[in-house]
């Protein structure tokens, strides 16, 4: 049976920091809705995902996006469209698409504090002329400010952006993050691919991954595994990436593999690793799939037990399991 993709989430692009995980600009002080360290995830939870609606990557919230966590599972199902005409990327090139089918910019606030993207952002932006770098930067606020909201929103305030600086790893991982939430996924991938080239920023890669299961090529999203730049991650966002390879596996029907694939991320309950809410769902959720009834009800719990804000709806599946 066809598993029900999930809707995968990233952080970084305008936001991350060099040093986190997948995303764009962290916009918010105090208000957005990033998501943290970490890659994959599922948009479900207490918020309604039924089972087996989960995400994959969750990687660094955009820099251009706020600081809160947004509820998730990550049992690392295929994201939500996957097979569809968007997902496979059939017809037009991004390229072509970015130039045929996307309207002008979206109107910008008569106001939009740019102060608050983040400083790694504005660095990169000081390259262009003042009043690029503002109108961009303004459109990156909005694309973070908007992006759970409205996803395609989002996206034409990162077109927007793009269309005056496509040369800045920023604002391509905005652009990647952005059709990533909107499941655009071939133009996800090739943003994401782009902004690693400018940038060498790695912590895209479970994103990337994310982007090669939604278009039905879990093989190549196995291939992320074997990037140099892995050893170098920082936990959690490896943690993500192995969220997504363990979906890539039960994409193809390995789920004994998929576990394996988990149990990388660390199974010691006494001494749980960052990300190990999330891992530990996935490695029940993939439990539960084979059948293994107690032993998932037993790390659903677990998983729950590292989670006090019921991000996830781990406490839920571990009573239903009982």
């Amino acid at each position: 049976m066809a598993r029900t993709p999930g809707h995968g989430e990233h952080r970084r692009t305008a936001g991350a920091g060099r040093g986190g995980a997948a995303g764009a600009a962290r916009a918010g002080k105090g208000g957005g809705t990033g998501t943290g360290k970490g890659a994959s995830v599922a948009r479900g939870g207490k918020g309604g995902a039924e089972r087996g609606r989960t995400s994959a990557p969750r990687a660094e919230p955009p820099r251009y996006r706020g600081k809160s966590e947004s509820r998730s599972q990550a049992s690392g199902r295929r994201p939500h469209g996957a097979g569809s005409r968007a997902a496979t990327g059939e017809g037009r090139s991004s390229h072509e698409r970015a130039s045929r089918d996307h309207p002008p910019a979206p109107a910008l606030p008569d106001r939009v504090d740019i102060s608050v993207l983040d400083r790694s952002v504005r660095a990169e932006l000081r390259s262009l002329p003042k009043a690029s770098a503002d109108f961009i930067a303004a459109h990156l606020v909005m694309a973070g400010t908007v992006l759970d909201s409205d996803p395609q929103l989002a996206l034409a305030h990162a077109h927007a952006a793009r269309s005056r600086g496509a040369r800045v790893a920023a604002v391509r991982e905005a652009v990647g993050i952005a059709a990533y939430h909107a499941q655009e996924w071939a133009e996800a991938l090739a943003e994401l691919r782009a902004a690693r080239r400018i940038s060498g920023n790695a912590t895209v890669l479970p994103m990337i991954a994310d982007a090669e299961r939604a278009l039905g090529r879990p093989d190549r999203a196995l291939r992320a595994l074997d990037d140099p730049a892995v050893p170098r991650l920082d936990p959690e966002t490896r943690a993500e990436l192995l969220i997504v390879a363990a979906g890539a596996r039960r994409d193809l029907g390995q789920v004994d593999a998929a576990l394996t694939v988990l149990a990388r991320g660390g199974l010691d309950r006494d001494r749980p690793r960052p990300g190990a809410v999330r891992l530990w769902y996935a490695y029940a959720d993939a439990l539960a799939e084979l059948g293994r009834t107690e032993e998932a009800a037993a790390w659903f719990a677990a998983s729950a037990g590292l989670d006090p804000d019921g991000d996830t709806d781990a406490a839920e599946r571990a009573a239903a399991l009982l």
